[in-house]
């Protein structure tokens, strides 16, 4: 079994900061969602996890399996096995979705420094791919194409539970991932994330809405407010974000202590 553990994590972007204190641990075999406003630092915590430059981490820490995360570059963090799903993920144009898919999956097998190559045999790789294609209904042309170049919104969220299959990572953050989807496609992206979750596996889903909530069951629903979790519940708890909305979780964070509290 393995574990993400996030202890006090403070970020700030432009020294504006964004989180103040985040506790959080996944371990595989674990969905964990996380729902929260705009603004409310959800994309900050998936940026900052897995190093973009612009989110500074001021104060605690990140953990995998015990070992620091914080002071390894993104490409070492992806080697030990995170993965994360844009909201916007970007266009490459030129590069084909097949070569794109075996050159990153090779460049997560190596080892800097390393001379000796430890690329996944092409037979190999072509017998992964097609089983990970029929699998998640990805129609063959998607491989011809130029990763993400005129992709629909649905498009590119597809291919990158495509790329989360094909590269079996241990641990997941997808960062709004039915943001922009309709019915049909949020039910399709929703049950390629169900396929892939398992024992091997820890899911942090981070979401808007508890609609993806009704296809991908999560063990743990955590609300962020203000870059703090401030509740922590089951299922249920995405279905009374969803008919309250998140005022009623201000309204308890920031009320003023109750009578029975206070002291005489």
């Amino acid at each position: 079994m393995s574990t993400l553990e996030i202890k006090d994590l403070h970020v700030s972007v432009e020294d504006k900061e964004i989180l103040k204190g985040i506790d959080l641990v996944v371990q595989s075999g674990e969905v964990h969602a996380i729902m929260g406003p705009n603004g409310s630092g959800k994309s900050t915590l998936s940026l900052a996890i897995m190093g973009h430059p612009r989110y500074r981490v001021t104060n605690g820490t990140v953990l995998l399996d015990g070992a620091d995360l914080l002071a390894i570059p993104v490409d070492a963090r992806a080697r030990k096995g995170l993965f994360l799903a844009f909201q916007y993920p970007s266009a490459i144009p030129g590069v084909s979705v097949a070569n794109f898919l075996r050159t990153a999956i090779n460049a997560r097998r190596s080892t800097p420094g390393v001379e000796k190559k430890n690329d996944m045999p092409i037979p190999q790789f072509r017998k992964l791919l097609a089983e990970k294609m029929k699998q998640l209904e990805v129609p063959d042309d998607f491989l011809k194409r130029a990763v993400n170049d005129g992709f629909s919104g649905g498009e590119k969220k597809r291919l990158e539970t495509l790329q989360m299959h094909m590269f079996q990572p241990t641990f997941a953050i997808l960062d709004e991932t039915d943001s922009g989807l309709d019915i049909d496609a949020l039910r399709t992206i929703a049950t390629g994330i169900e396929s892939l979750r398992g024992p091997d596996i820890g899911i942090l889903l981070i979401t808007h809405y508890e609609r993806i909530l009704r296809y991908v069951q999560p063990d743990f629903v955590h609300v962020l407010v203000d870059g703090r979790i401030v509740r922590t519940g089951g299922r249920e708890l995405a279905a009374e974000l969803e008919s309250k909305g998140y005022d009623f979780v201000r309204e308890e964070l920031y009320k003023e202590p109750s009578a029975a509290g206070a002291k005489p």
